[in-house]
C-alpha cells in the first residue's frame, strides 16, 4: 500500500522565478515547433542531402560511442576505484570538454591531431592517417566532446557500490577482471547505459568541434548539424525540419533515461521491481553467471592445494598494523572473535584477507605462504555482515559463482552449489534473486557459497545474525557439522554467546586491535578477562584494585570476596547475575556485600526476569529473579531495594 505523498505549497518568491526558467528553457522548443512546415517535413527530412548526412551522423556517433566505451569505462573505473596522484587533475581534464567552447575544442584538436600538430606528423608518416577532413576526424572530435558524459555517469554508479560485492567475489576465487566483468558492470549496468545513450546523443548533436578540425565535406565529415548550418543560409524552413528531428530524438533519448544518469547501481532492493518470478530466473540450461577471461588463475588452486597438503591446511598469521597478534592453529579448529565495537574483529578478518591497508597479514596456510598473494588466489573465503549476495544473480548461481571462479564446469558447480543450498534450507529458493529473499534466507545463501567455495581458511562475520532463533539453531548445527570435517580453520566474528561456546573450539577476545583473551570457550566463560565479554555471557563484571580485604573499584565502592590477591592487582570481579539477592528491606545475616539502589529496568530472559539495580554506592548490577519473587517483593521500575551478594559468589581474574 503506497503511502500518500504530501503537498507543499512552494513559497511565490521561488515558485515564480522557477516558472520563468521554465519558460525560457521551453519558449526555444515551442518556436522550433511552431515554425516547422508540417506538410513539407517528409520532403525536407528525405532529400538527399539530408538523408546522406543523416546516415553518416549514425555511423559517427556509433563510433564514437564505441570509442568512448573503449577508453571511458576503464577511466571511469579508475577514477572510482583507485586513489593515485593527480586523480583531480585526470577528472578535470574528463570534465574540461563539457565547459570549453567546442570551437575551441576544434582548435584544440586540430594542434594536437592536425597535420601540423603534435601527433598528426607522425600518425601520418607512420600509419598513414590523417584525421582532419575525413570521418576518422568526425569520430574523433565526437569522442571528445561526448565521452565525459559516460565516465561521469559510470564513475557516479561505480562510487555508489558497495565494495563488499566485488570483494567478497574475490574471496570466492574471482580474478579482478572476472569480478569486474561479472560483479561489477552488471551491477553499475544502469550507470552505463545511461551514460552510454547520453554520449551517443552527445556525438550526434556535435557541431562546433567537428567544423574546426574534420571540416565541412558533404559525405565525409557533413553531419547532420552541420546540414542544418548550411541549410540556415539557403533554406531556413528545411533547417527547421531538421532541428526538429535532432531535437525528437535528443528528448526520446532523455525520456527513455528517465533521470537514469544519475545511476545508482544495481542492489538487492533496488533490483527487487525487475526480478523475474520465482523459477524464472533462470532456466535449467541458462548460465550462472557471464563468463569472462580469468588471466591469473592456470589450474585450479584449490585442487593444487589438496594436493600439496592432502587437504589439511594448520594456520600461522602474523598480523601488525591497528591489529597486532599472532594465530596459530591446527587443521579443524574453529575460532569465535569476539570483542567489544571497534575492537578490530572485522579487520582482522579484512587483513587476513589482504584487503585492508589499516592491518598487514603474513599468513601462512599449510605449507604455502599466501602473504604475497592477491585475495582472489589465497583460498580465503569469507561472508560479510551484509552477506553480500549479487543481486543480479540468483541464489544457485551466487552459490556457485566460487566453484566457476575456480574453473569447475558448470554443470558439477551447479550439482554442488544445489547440495549446500539443501544443506542449509534453502534449496527451495535457488531460482530466485537476492531481493525475493528474507533478511535469513539471504544469509544462509551467503553462507552456503562460502561453504561451497572449498576455502582453505573460512571467516564469517557475525554469518548468523539475521536469522531467528530457531533458524538459527538449526543452521548452526549444520555449520557444526561442516566444520567438523573441515580441513582448514575457520574464523567466526560474533556477539551471541550461544554461537561461541557451540562452535568455537576457542575463543579470542579482542580490545583495541590486540589479544585480551585466547582460551577454550569453557575457561573465557568461568575467567572472562574483559568486562564486555563477561557482560556478553550475562555476568556482572567490575574492574578493580585488590585490596588487603577484597577490591577496590574502579567506579567507586568496594567489594568483598573470599579469596583476595595480592595487594595492587588488576583484577576483574566476576558476578552471576543468579548469585545476586534482591530484598525490600536491609538483609541481615551473612552477606558481606550489600548496597542500596533503585530498579532501572525489568527484562525477561526465558522463563526467569533480570532486574538492573542503580546504586551509588557500587556499579550498576545486573540480579536476575523467578517472576513468582518479583511478584512477592513487587519489584517495578523506580522501586528502592537492597541487593547482596556473599563473598564466596564473587570471582577475581586477573587482568
Amino acid at each position: 500500500m503506497s503511502r500518500p505523498r504530501t503537498r507543499t505549497r512552494p513559497p511565490v518568491t521561488l515558485a515564480l522565478p522557477a516558472l520563468l526558467a521554465v519558460a525560457f528553457l521551453l519558449l526555444p522548443l515551442i518556436g522550433i515547433l511552431t515554425r516547422t512546415q508540417w506538410s513539407r517535413l517528409g520532403a525536407h527530412l528525405s532529400s538527399p542531402g539530408v538523408v546522406e548526412a543523416l546516415k553518416l551522423s549514425l555511423v559517427v556517433s556509433a563510433w564514437a560511442l564505441v570509442l568512448s566505451l573503449f577508453l571511458g569505462v576503464p577511466l571511469a573505473w579508475l577514477l572510482a576505484r583507485v586513489e593515485f596522484r593527480g586523480k583531480a587533475f585526470v577528472r578535470s581534464l574528463v570534465l574540461l570538454p563539457m565547459v570549453l567552447p567546442p570551437t575551441v575544442g576544434g582548435v584544440a584538436l586540430l594542434l594536437g591531431f592536425g597535420r601540423r600538430g603534435l601527433l598528426g606528423p607522425w600518425l601520418e608518416d607512420s600509419f598513414g592517417i590523417t584525421l582532419p577532413f575525413h570521418t576518422s576526424g568526425a569520430v574523433v572530435a565526437a569522442t571528445f566532446v561526448a565521452m565525459p558524459f559516460l565516465v561521469i555517469s559510470l564513475e557516479g554508479a561505480l562510487g555508489g557500490l558497495r565494495p563488499s560485492y566485488e570483494e567478497t567475489a574475490a574471496s570466492l576465487g574471482a580474478s579482478p577482471v572476472r569480478v569486474f566483468f561479472t560483479v561489477t558492470l552488471p551491477m553499475v549496468a544502469p550507470g552505463l547505459v545511461a551514460g552510454a545513450a547520453l554520449t551517443w546523443a552527445r556525438a550526434l548533436g556535435e557541431f562546433g568541434a567537428t567544423i574546426t578540425f574534420a571540416g565541412n565535406l558533404p559525405g565525409t565529415t557533413q553531419t547532420l548539424p552541420l546540414q542544418v548550418y548550411l541549410l540556415l543560409q539557403d533554406q531556413p524552413e528545411a533547417a527547421t525540419s531538421v532541428s526538429l528531428l535532432l531535437l525528437v530524438i535528443a528528448m526520446g533519448v532523455l525520456i527513455a533515461l528517465r533521470g537514469r544518469w544519475t545511476a545508482k547501481p544495481v542492489t538487492a532492493r533496488s533490483a527487487e521491481a525487475a526480478a523475474p518470478p520465482v523459477g524464472e530466473a533462470f532456466g535449467p540450461d541458462a548460465p550462472d553467471a557471464p563468463d569472462s577471461p580469468n588471466t591469473s588463475d592456470g589450474e585450479d588452486a584449490g585442487a593444487a592445494a589438496d594436493r600439496g597438503d592432502g587437504g589439511r591446511w594448520p594456520l600461522h598469521a602474523t598480523v601488525t598494523g591497528f591489529n597486532q597478534l599472532t594465530l596459530d592453529a591446527p587443521p579443524g579448529t574453529t575460532i569465535a572473535v569476539v570483542g567489544e565495537n571497534g575492537a578490530g574483529k572485522t579487520t582482522l578478518l579484512r587483513a587476513l584477507l589482504g584487503l585492508t591497508p589499516r592491518a598487514h597479514a603474513e599468513l601462512r596456510l599449510g605449507g604455502t605462504d599466501v602473504t604475497a598473494l592477491p585475495p582472489h588466489r589465497r583460498q580465503v573465503a569469507w561472508v560479510p555482515q551484509d552477506g553480500a549476495l549479487f543481486p543480479h544473480l540468483t541464489a544457485l548461481a551466487n552459490t556457485a559463482y566460487g566453484l566457476r571462479a575456480r574453473r569447475v564446469p558448470r554443470a558439477d558447480a551447479r550439482r554442488e552449489a544445489r547440495a549446500w543450498l539443501d544443506r542449509l534450507g534453502v534449496g527451495h529458493l535457488a531460482q530466485r534473486k537476492p531481493a525475493q529473499l528474507s533478511g535469513g534466507q539471504a544469509q544462509r545463501v551467503a553462507l552456503a557459497r562460502a561453504l561451497a567455495a572449498r576455502p582453505r581458511l573460512l571467516l564469517l562475520d557475525e554469518p548468523l545474525a539475521a536469522l531467528d532463533q530457531t533458524t538459527r539453531g538449526r543452521v548452526r548445527h549444520t555449520l557444526r557439522t561442516h566444520l567438523a570435517g573441515f580441513g582448514g580453520v575457520c574464523l567466526i566474528v560474533t556477539h551471541d554467546p550461544v554461537e561461541a561456546v557451540s562452535l568455537a573450539d576457542r575463543v579470542l577476545v579482542l580490545a583495541d586491535g590486540r589479544t585480551l583473551q585466547d582460551a577454550p570457550p569453557a575457561e573465557v566463560t568461568r575467567h572472562p578477562r574483559s568486562p564486555w565479554v563477561a557482560r556478553m555471557l550475562g555476568r556482572n563484571a567490575w574492574p578493580g584494585t585488590a585490596s588487603p580485604d577484597g577490591l577496590v573499584l574502579a567506579g567507586g565502592g568496594r567489594l568483598v570476596v573470599s579469596e583476595a590477591l595480592p595487594e595492587g592487582t588488576r583484577a576483574l570481579a566476576i558476578i552471576a547475575p543468579e548469585a545476586v539477592s534482591v530484598h525490600r528491606v536491609r538483609p541481615s545475616g551473612s552477606p558481606r556485600n550489600v548496597w542500596r539502589g533503585t530498579v532501572r529496568e525489568i527484562t525477561s530472559v526465558g522463563s526467569r526476569l533480570r532486574v538492573l539495580v542503580a546504586s551509588d554506592e557500587a556499579p550498576d548490577l545486573v540480579a536476575e529473579i523467578t517472576p513468582e519473587a518479583a511478584a512477592e517483593l513487587g519489584i517495578v521500575d523506580g522501586i528502592t531495594v537492597w541487593t547482596s551478594v556473599k563473598a564466596t559468589e564473587v570471582t577475581l581474574v586477573r587482568l
